[in-house]
């Protein structure tokens, strides 16, 4: 699954947003949701597929954690945005100032 497509889900940024806190296991953070088990299984499938989180396993448990390499895929992004519009808007900064000065 595409990174993006992974994070429009809201109950998946949450599931982000929880572990960004740290570890968790995966009944842990389904206590945190209004769903059922099998559906909180099925978004940690996705963000891990989209590379976002990744599991390991301990005994019964699978214990989530933030995959670093998916989230610098994200921010590589937004740099790439963040500096496309970062020079046009330091282009319109400047010239709104010719213009009232």
């Amino acid at each position: 699954m595409d990174l993006f497509a992974a994070l429009a889900e809201p109950n998946r940024r949450r599931m982000i947003e929880l572990l960004s806190r740290g570890p968790r296991a995966a009944g842990d953070l389904a206590q945190a949701f209004p769903l059922s088990a099998p559906a909180v299984s099925q978004h940690l499938k996705a963000l891990r597929e989209a590379g976002l989180v990744r599991v390991e396993v301990d005994g019964q448990r699978r214990i989530y954690s933030l995959d670093l390499e998916g989230l610098a895929a994200v921010d590589a992004w937004l740099d790439r945005i963040r500096g496309f519009w970062g020079g046009r808007l330091d282009a319109l900064e400047t010239a709104l100032r010719e213009e009232t000065e």
